[in-house]
């Protein structure tokens, strides 16, 4: 029995001896994440989850620390913040910045994803190809989307795509915006922070936004005709300062990429996703609001006007030298191999 302890206690020292010294030799990071919703957003905890589970992959090299609400930059401006260093890790919204990142605009299309996560881990498997040239100065990290979602008006009922003429509406994405445009309607950006304020002061008669999300961001109190229909998602995505990566040691980086991948995508769009389908009981249990669906005919007379819009992306992403027919067809069969194509 000594003799045993003996050997294990020689072992262990040796194991120590080669070990220790190359986990000693490694930097040790504090990761800044940042994003531009409230901490009580449910993107909080999963910032929080995948800085953890990269802290414990790194054997407690990399920490991280969570700066929510825009405390380290406004939303429009957080690809760049990563790109900079002013932030290590940032949660973009590409459509935040229309014409800048069109090929991951695909996702943004009408009726086309139906699932929060098997969109989200579709949307990633596809586009890890193309952000190597559309993300280019960033290390891209993952890509997902929210549930679907629609219209939120104040002013009067959404119904077909003909009463958006002249109206004001705050789009999600540029996709959207696009739309409106087509429509007659008249947009007005504004980051999702602050949209109740421009709704409320008559700036905007309209949204487009997820069922949670106008819930958490108080939206819920200043519309009140709620389109129900799964009219389009936004895509967003995780991406990190390159120069901060390429600091690391190799086991930090495995760290790093072990966690920016398909199943990690799912696992950020999943329960995002459930938070939003879940704030669509909220909003028909509060009163004075008229939550309504779409006829078959309203939604093809939707389905047909959306059309243009694929042209549209199209002709913006070939002035990248990608195909967009093949891309878009990629993008639809990665949707029916996750379950989450719309029929």
């Amino acid at each position: 029995m000594w003799c045993r302890d003996f050997r294990s206690a020689v072992l262990a020292l040796l194991v120590a001896a080669f070990v220790s010294p190359a986990i000693a030799q490694e930097k040790t990071f504090e990761l800044k994440l940042s994003h531009w919703v409230p901490a009580s957003h449910p993107l909080q905890k999963a910032l929080e989850d995948w800085g953890a589970a990269v802290e414990k992959a790194s054997g407690g090299t990399i920490k991280y620390k969570v700066f929510p609400a825009q405390q380290l930059g406004k939303a429009f401006d957080h690809y760049d913040m990563a790109r900079d260093g002013i932030a290590d890790i940032a949660y973009v919204n590409p459509g935040y910045q229309p014409g800048r990142f069109p090929i991951i605009g695909a996702g943004e299309l009408p009726f086309l994803m139906s699932d929060a996560k098997g969109g989200s881990m579709a949307l990633d498997d596809w586009y890890r190809k193309y952000a190597e040239k559309e993300m280019k100065d960033v290390k891209f990290c993952l890509a997902f989307i929210h549930a679907p979602s629609s219209f939120h008006s104040r002013t009067k009922k959404i119904v077909v795509p003909d009463d958006i003429r002249g109206m004001k509406i705050r789009p999600a994405d540029a996709t959207i915006a696009n739309f409106v445009t087509q429509l007659g309607g008249t947009n007005v950006q504004s980051s999702a922070p602050e949209v109740r304020d421009i709704i409320e002061r008559g700036v905007a008669d309209a949204v487009t936004f997820p069922w949670g999300s106008l819930v958490l961001f108080g939206i819920d109190k200043v519309t009140k005709y709620q389109m129900d229909a799964p009219l389009y998602v936004t895509t967003f995505a995780f991406v990190m300062n390159k120069d901060k990566y390429n600091q690391m040691s190799d086991r930090q980086k495995k760290a790093i990429d072990d966690n920016c991948n398909t199943e990690a995508a799912g696992r950020v769009g999943e329960p995002w996703g459930k938070f939003e389908d879940a704030g669509l009981d909220k909003v028909k249990a509060e009163p004075g609001q008229e939550v309504y669906t779409l006829t078959p005919e309203q939604t093809a007379l939707w389905k047909k006007a959306s059309e243009p819009l694929i042209k549209t992306w199209a002709d913006s992403v070939k002035k990248t030298g990608v195909d967009p027919d093949a891309a878009l067809t990629e993008l639809r069969a990665s949707l029916a191999k996750y379950n989450a194509l719309t029929q």
